[in-house]
């Protein structure tokens, strides 16, 4: 099997809301093969997609019941401290919900967490010892 992650899945309470979240919050654009049952967005070389959770538990044939930490986060990195700060005064001011503001970390870099409608993690963080492409893509 070959190292890679072609689709991230988050089973949402109402794709609805949720895809507006990402949208209007995050500035991302739905792909053309979103409709009305699931949407997805395009990452650098990843594609996110948005499913009603009761659905997603479904077909994975698990309980959807859950609460608290989900043991994941998603990340977004960027190439300074100072783009971190940006990205989170911009989320601030959409009102999305900051779960952790932006600090000096233990292992060497800058980051904070906001959070989703679903509760779903974001650490934006910037990694001095991760050099990213232009794309955004980790350099090996």
């Amino acid at each position: 099997m070959q190292p890679r992650v072609t689709i991230i899945g988050l089973g949402v309470e109402n794709l609805e809301t949720a895809t507006a979240f990402y949208q209007e919050k995050f500035g991302w654009k739905l792909t053309n093969a979103s409709n009305d049952n699931i949407s997805f967005f395009q990452l650098n070389g990843v594609l996110l997609s948005l499913y009603p959770r009761e659905k997603l538990a479904e077909d994975a044939t698990v309980s959807p019941e859950g609460s608290g930490f989900k043991g994941f986060t998603l990340a977004y990195n960027t190439r300074t401290k100072e783009e971190v700060d940006e990205v989170f005064a911009d989320l601030t001011s959409k009102g999305v919900k900051i779960v952790k503001q932006p600090e000096e970390v233990f292992w060497g870099g800058y980051s904070g967490y906001v959070a989703d409608l679903d509760e779903n993690l974001w650490e934006i963080a910037y990694n001095p010892f991760l050099e990213l492409d232009a794309d955004g893509n980790p350099l090996e």
